[in-house]
């Protein structure tokens, strides 16, 4: 039997990224993968028991990664308001970095766009990554309203609606052939622009009388 290897699966990884790029994520087989790893399939069922666990795999080599790492410095910000526009602010910085210039990324973001309407690969990919930064945004906003910096609301929505400011100006990259690079300098305005609007509207609201 065969030693699993990091380097062997990151091989099958990158192989069927291209795949997945190249055919949607319905076009590709497993078989196609292991034929252009250059692999057996049983040598490949042994990394990755379906299709549905590879795409995971490359979604989160390709696309989600860098949310994880973002995800894990939430949870360790400092509870103060100031502690949460730092950590926002820095979250936001660290996504928009990949959205906005990693091209593997986007092609990703785009395959999932393309393929969502006929198959469940959006799960897939909300599955692989973003769904562990929204449950973690939430818990970070939940300890915020509690501590009444921010106004008291669903969490989970307030969570949604943070990222949805963050990438409201980087979206239609998705749809532009080639878009250009940002400078770091340019995605530090891009989240200050939605962290101040997040938090204009997040503001506790004052009762009238009071």
């Amino acid at each position: 039997m065969k030693v699993r290897t990091e380097a062997r699966r990151q091989a099958i990884v990158e192989a069927a990224d291209a795949l997945f790029q190249e055919t949607g994520y319905e076009g590709a087989s497993m078989s196609e993968v292991a034929k252009r790893w250059g692999g057996s399939k049983v040598t490949l069922y042994g990394y990755f028991p379906s299709k549905e666990a590879l795409f995971s795999a490359v979604v989160q080599s390709c696309a989600t990664g860098h949310l994880a790492d973002a995800t894990r410095d939430l949870s360790t910000a400092p509870m103060d308001r100031a502690g949460l526009e730092s950590a926002l602010e820095h979250f936001g910085v660290r996504m928009l970095g990949v959205l906005a210039n990693d091209k593997s990324a986007l092609a990703v973001y785009r395959m999932v766009v393309a393929e969502s309407g006929r198959s469940d690969v959006g799960q897939l990919f909300y599955d692989a990554g973003p769904s562990t930064s929204v449950a973690t945004l939430a818990a970070l906003l939940s300890g915020a309203m509690e501590r009444g910096e921010i106004r008291r609301a669903d969490p989970k929505v307030t969570a949604q609606q943070f990222l949805a400011l963050l990438t409201a100006e980087v979206d239609v990259r998705l749809y532009q052939r080639d878009p250009p690079p940002l400078s770091p300098q340019e995605i530090r305005q891009l989240v200050e622009r939605a962290n101040d609007m997040f938090f204009a509207g997040a503001a506790p609201r004052q009762h009238a009388g009071l």
